[in-house]
């Protein structure tokens, strides 16, 4: 799985991109909001590691989720 911080533009908030092995999008989601759902994407009980690898990207940089 890959995560990809994403800048929102004006009134356009930040967004965060879950993409899996073929890159396709599987999660997309604020990266202000508290994280919900993560069941969905097999992150669950990873809450605060997350938010933690969220709180270090940089936007634009596509890099592999290893949490």
């Amino acid at each position: 799985m890959y995560i990809i911080k994403v800048k929102g533009k004006a009134k356009i908030p930040d967004y965060i991109q879950l993409r899996d092995e073929q890159f396709v999008l599987i999660a997309y989601f604020r990266a202000d909001r508290p994280l919900k759902d993560l069941h969905r994407y097999g992150l669950e009980g990873k809450e605060t590691a997350l938010a933690a690898v969220i709180s270090e990207l940089e936007f634009g940089k596509l890099r592999p989720l290893t949490i």
